[in-house]
This record gives structure tokens, C-alpha cells and sequence, in this order.
């Protein structure tokens, strides 16, 4: 017995020896002298390194960093002006435009904190989340602000100003007046709401504003205010400091080993993810380009852009990557000029990505771990070294993770075995913004410091690579999205012909890196008589008006009985296993 304690103790000690550190590409170091900075001190050297350098392309249309320099100060003024300071909460409400990234600054350099609001989010969810973050001002889409923004006016009092705008609104007047004219675009009505003021964005950035504040803003200041599932179904706030977002920021430049303008970058994801708004973030501090991508389902269009600007970065989630694969245009682009693609989100199949290397190039894809909670990104591939396709890479510089069991999250799981990721690091949020119960089951104690409790189960092997083998048993991935089964549980059970439900996730077998959310539903004695496809059709109306497009169940299985576990709680796995 004595011998296998010792082999235990002699096994759980590789996370501290960090056997990673010898896969690193020559160029990182294995811990970081941070800056002691604010991204708003990032931001300004960017954009006085070259002030006419292209900061963004958009549909055609190019803004400079000197377009962003006056546009963001516009808006950080007229901030300022309606007091919006130090530490209060501007919501962004947008798809990928260049009004998100404009916004986006403003709100920083006036001392304020950002927090991204879907656009897909009903009206219900927006409510909860401006409530949730205490929201002062809000930047929204017109047909946003007509068909939710209205609804919920009078249940979102902490919000004061509103500034509407359209998805065209950066593009030339005959492009405005034809995408409007044949729909391409969506379009809505701008009207008062009585105690909110409501002005179009535009008119922010076309006139003079009072000068932008001289605020000082600390690093352990609050940056941005990211809203990531819970289980309990409500989204909770993760509190991201400057320091967290300069440190995850720097790390990763580091990593790709990035030169202050170096060349352009593509993502498809939406900045209201968190791996997509840190892309954002990034571009604009190591001053690239960026090709903005309002709508990633049109793969002509990303086809298009990649062909046209050859970027040197690419990040997308897998779904992506294979829907551009099915695109014969995308197998015709000259990638020779592309360093590096990056995949998150979700796994990446070794199929996929000997595919997608068969196009793009050997050696170029890398995989990444990262959740919300840590600004985002955790471990990461080698840029050069040795990738393991399968794996999602390694610690980054200054980041130790270790696996402890499962159970009681305090023991360390030996080497080769699964355990739950915990992660101590610089990019390692705060807590969650009004939720102390949440933030000490989150951040815990683990050998005298505080660890951040992931939720995602894994193996290391014995280089230190890292391999994710479960998400937390409730989540389901849905194109790179997180949907956490509970939330959409509560929804289906306040349908009154739902006497039980349970939700899980299958593949999507049109997307076998995706899966789509299944509602396996037991009816009420009363409902049970009705016809099947006449309940199916209200249920799915039902969580529509409710729930996030991508939230919604798309396969609904009505069975007699769910089938429950010994002590009476619904069996998932067999649910699973028979889906």
C-alpha cells in the first residue's frame, strides 16, 4: 500500500515539474514580466505606431486607425458628458461591424467597462443581463431596438441612453439605400422611449463631442463584463480586469511571436464571444487588420474576404472551418501567406484538421483551450513545435494547470488519468460580477492559492499535452456555442403539457464536430391524448419566444417515461446512449 501512495505522490508532482515548458517554441519564455498597463495603454501605441494603417475592412469599406482614433474618442466623450465614468457598465449589442470595435474603445478609453449582449438573445435574456450588469448605456442594432429593446423598456431602468444603429451604416449611401431597398439587411424603427435618451450613433461619431476624459484608469480596474452559461440556466457576468485581458493579450502575441503591424487577420467568430472579442482586441492592439465578418454562414463572402486581404491569422470555430472546406472557392485560395489557423470553441477531429492542412498548409493548425473565465485562453499548441492532434496544447507562459479528481476537486489525478482542469494564472478572472456563491465555487482554494475550477474533464500525457475528454455533463456544444441543458429545461417546464423533460446532446450529422440540443419530453396525462406533432410544433414556438436560436431543441422525442436513476433523479446517460 505504502508503494502505491509513493507512486501517487511521485505522479501528481509532473504539474509542478511543468513538463510543457520543453515543447515551447524557442522564442516564449516560460514566465512573463507583464506590464503594468491598461488595455487603453496598449491601444494608444497601436494607434500612434501608424496612425494610417488600416484598422479594419468591412464589406468593401476601410477605417484607419486614425478613423478609430477620433471615432472612439467621439464616443468616450459623449460618455463622459452623460456621466458614464470609472467603472460603469456600456453594453455593446451588435453583430461583427465596425461600429462593435469603435463602440468597444470609446467605452474603455472613458474609464467605463464593456460587456457584450448577444444579438440573438429574446428579450427575456436581454432584460435579465442589462439587470444583471446594471447597464448605463447601451450600443443596439435598430431592428434590435424595435422588435426587444421597446419590449423590455420599462424593465430595463438602469439604462439611460441608447445609441441605434444599422449594419450598413459604415458602408457608402448607394450600398445603404440597396441593401436596405432588397432586404438584405435587417432594418428597424427608431423612436423615444420616455426617460432614455435614443440617438443615432452615427450623429455620436459624425460631430464634435466634449473632449475625451483624462480618467486614470488602474489595471485591476474592470475591462469588460462577459456573460458565460451557468447551470443553474442564468448567465453569469465573469468581472475581467485590465490586467487579466493585458496579460491574456500579451501572452498570445508572444506565443505567435506577433510584429506591431504585422499583416491581417480573419475571424468568424462573433464578438460577443468572448474568443472573439479577445481576436478583436488583440488585432487592434498589435496593430493589424482585421476583416470583419457580420455573417460566417455566407462562406461566399469569408471565401471572398480571405482571397482578397490573404490574412496571416486565422480563427474560427470547427463548424466553420468544414463549412469552408465544402466550399469549393475556399480549396482554390493561395494560403502562402497564412501563418497560422486556430481552432476553439469546440474539438477539431484529427480528419478535419488533416483536411483542412491538406489546403491551408502542414503544420498551420493550432488548437486551444479556453473558456470566459480566463480572458479566454488557457493552453495552446506550439506556433513551430511539435503539435498532438488531438490534443489542445500546452499552458501558456506564467499558467499552471493541474487535474484533480472529479468528485471533491482536491486531490491531484496522476499523470494519464482524467481529472478536472484548474488553472492558476494572470488571465484568470476576478469573479463573477454580483454572484459570491457563484465566484467561491468557481475560484477555490487549492494548496494555499486560488485556482480556477474549469468544469471540463481531461487527460495529460507525459509531455504535458492536454486532451479534453467530457465538458462538464450537462453542456452541449452547438456550433462553438455553450448551451447548458438546464436553461432549456426550465423553459420547456413551464409549457403546461411537460410533466418531465431532460435535455441532451447528439451529433450533428451534418456537422460531426457540432451537436444539436435534444428535448426528450414526458407529457401530462392531460396532453398525453393530443396529437404528437401538434405538441412538438407548440413546444418548439414555445422555446423560440424563449431561448437563443441556437438554445432551441432541435429534435423533440416524447417518451411514456424518461427514465430515472436508483435515487429517482433522470438517467442522461441513458438518454445519451439511446439518442
Amino acid at each position: 500500500m505504502e508503494f502505491l501512495h509513493a507512486e501517487r505522490r511521485c505522479a501528481v508532482s509532473a504539474y509542478d515539474a511543468k513538463p510543457w515548458l520543453k515543447s515551447y517554441d524557442p522564442w516564449v519564455t516560460p514566465e512573463m514580466t507583464l506590464p503594468d498597463e491598461t488595455y487603453v495603454d496598449l491601444l494608444e501605441k497601436a494607434i500612434a505606431h501608424d496612425p494610417d494603417r488600416a484598422v479594419f475592412h468591412f464589406l468593401g469599406t476601410t477605417s484607419t486607425y486614425r478613423d478609430l482614433d477620433r471615432f472612439s474618442g467621439r464616443v468616450a466623450g459623449y460618455l463622459a458628458a452623460r456621466g458614464c465614468g470609472r467603472g460603469d457598465v456600456v453594453g455593446i449589442n451588435l453583430p461583427n461591424t465596425p461600429q462593435y470595435l469603435i463602440a468597444l474603445a470609446g467605452i474603455l478609453r472613458a474609464g467605463c467597462v464593456a460587456s457584450g449582449v448577444s444579438p440573438l438573445l429574446t428579450p427575456r435574456e436581454m432584460a435579465h443581463q442589462i439587470n444583471d450588469s446594471g447597464l448605463k448605456a447601451l450600443v443596439t442594432l435598430d431592428a434590435i431596438f424595435e422588435q426587444r429593446v421597446q419590449k423590455i423598456r420599462n424593465e430595463i431602468p438602469s439604462v439611460k441612453h441608447c445609441l441605434v444603429t444599422n449594419v450598413t451604416d459604415f458602408l457608402p449611401a448607394y450600398k445603404r439605400v440597396l441593401a436596405k431597398a432588397l432586404k438584405k439587411v435587417p432594418v428597424g424603427r427608431m423612436a423615444p422611449i420616455a426617460g432614455k435618451e435614443v440617438l443615432p450613433f452615427m450623429d455620436v461619431l459624425r460631430k464634435d463631442q466634449p473632449p475625451r476624459p483624462g480618467i486614470k484608469i488602474d489595471p485591476g480596474d474592470p475591462c469588460l463584463i462577459q456573460y458565460t452559461g451557468g447551470t443553474t440556466g442564468l448567465p453569469k457576468g465573469a468581472v475581467l480586469t485590465h490586467r487579466n485581458m493585458v496579460a491574456n493579450i500579451t501572452q498570445a502575441v508572444a506565443w505567435f511571436n506577433l510584429k506591431m503591424g504585422g499583416g491581417v487577420a480573419c475571424s468568424g467568430f462573433p464578438f460577443f464571444h468572448q474568443a472573439g472579442l479577445y481576436f478583436g482586441l488583440i488585432t487592434m492592439s498589435a496593430a493589424y487588420t482585421q476583416c470583419l465578418i457580420p455573417d460566417p454562414r455566407n462562406t461566399d463572402h469569408v471565401c471572398a474576404e480571405i482571397a482578397k486581404y490573404r490574412p496571416a491569422i486565422l480563427l474560427h470555430v470547427p463548424s466553420l472551418y468544414q463549412m469552408l472546406m465544402d466550399n469549393p472557392a475556399f480549396a482554390k485560395i493561395d494560403f502562402s501567406r497564412c501563418e497560422v489557423c486556430i481552432s476553439g470553441a469546440a474539438p477539431l477531429s484529427k480528419e478535419a484538421i488533416t483536411a483542412l492542412e491538406a489546403i491551408v498548409g502542414r503544420g498551420k493548425v493550432v488548437e486551444i483551450l479556453g473558456m470566459t473565465e480566463a480572458s479566454p485562453v488557457i493552453t495552446m499548441n506550439p506556433l513551430r513545435g511539435r503539435k498532438k492532434v488531438g490534443s489542445v496544447g500546452i499552458p501558456l507562459q506564467s499558467t499552471r494547470l493541474k487535474l484533480v479528481d472529479v468528485e471533491t476537486g482536491t486531490l491531484e489525478v496522476p499523470v494519464g488519468e482524467v481529472g478536472e482542469i484548474i488553472v492558476h494564472g494572470p488571465q484568470v478572472m476576478k469573479g463573477y460580477h454580483n454572484k459570491p456563491e457563484d465566484t467561491a465555487k468557481t475560484l477555490r482554494p487549492f494548496q494555499n492559492e486560488t485556482w480556477l475550477y474549469t468544469g471540463d474533464v481531461a487527460r495529460m500525457d507525459e509531455d504535458g499535452y492536454f486532451y479534453i475528454a467530457d465538458r462538464t455533463k450537462d453542456m452541449i456544444i452547438v456550433g462553438g456555442f455553450k448551451v447548458f441543458s438546464r436553461e432549456v429545461e426550465e423553459v420547456l417546464s413551464q409549457h403546461p403539457a411537460v410533466q418531465f423533460c431532460a435535455v441532451v446532446g447528439m451529433t450533428d450529422p451534418k456537422r460531426p464536430d457540432s451537436q444539436v440540443v435534444k428535448a426528450v419530453i414526458q407529457l401530462t396525462g392531460e396532453a398525453a391524448g393530443n396529437d404528437a406533432e401538434a405538441v412538438r410544433k407548440d413546444l418548439l414556438d414555445h422555446c423560440r419566444e424563449n431561448l437563443t436560436p441556437y438554445k432551441v431543441p432541435k429534435v423533440i422525442e416524447i417518451m411514456a417515461a424518461i427514465p430515472l436513476t436508483a435515487v429517482g433523479k433522470v438517467d442522461k446517460k441513458a438518454l445519451r446512449v439511446k439518442g
